[in-house]
């Protein structure tokens, strides 16, 4: 299906998963939280999606994909760290919240590809993962998510102002 392995069906529906999940968060809390169930769905669908694309070699052996997926996991883990032991001190909510953001910018990046590179079928409105419009693509993303992040942290840095007004 699609050119798709059965591992990479599997990989891509976790993915898609983990992408509804993390929108869900975005719209509902403005980011994505790890003690909220979608933000727990987003959190373990996304290490699934790493772990299920370490097992797919389209391109011949190791490549940028996997490369992308370790960085995702030292990103969750940095984030998850930030989050629940306080590990950057006063920073930490803006680490936890910036970290899994980028995530899911992530996610982005091969979504673009491989739909652009697959999609529509026989006909694809890419030829391959190098086409300069992808570079493009993901520098729009890119700018997206710097936007998104920046509004995060000043929604944070609000919140905790109104708590020290409020006591």
């Amino acid at each position: 299906m699609f050119g798709l392995t059965s591992l990479g069906v599997i990989h891509t529906v976790i993915s898609l998963v983990a992408v509804a999940a993390g929108l869900v968060a975005f719209f509902r809390d403005k980011r994505i939280v790890a003690a909220h169930t979608t933000g727990r769905v987003y959190l373990w669908a996304t290490v699934l999606t790493c772990l299920t694309g370490f097992g797919i070699f389209q391109h011949g052996g190791f490549g940028k994909p996997h490369m992308l997926g370790i960085l995702t996991l030292v990103v969750l883990a940095v984030a998850a760290l930030a989050g629940r032991r306080k590990l950057f001190g006063g920073a930490s909510p803006y680490v936890e919240t910036v970290g899994y953001s980028l995530t899911f910018f992530f996610h982005m990046i091969p979504g673009v590809t491989e739909t652009t590179t697959r999609l529509p079928l026989g006909k694809p409105l890419l030829p391959n993962a190098d086409a300069p419009e992808l570079q493009a693509a993901a520098g729009v993303l890119f700018v997206l998510f710097l936007v998104g992040a920046v509004w995060q942290c000043l929604q944070l840095r609000s919140r905790g102002r109104s708590a020290l007004a409020a006591a």
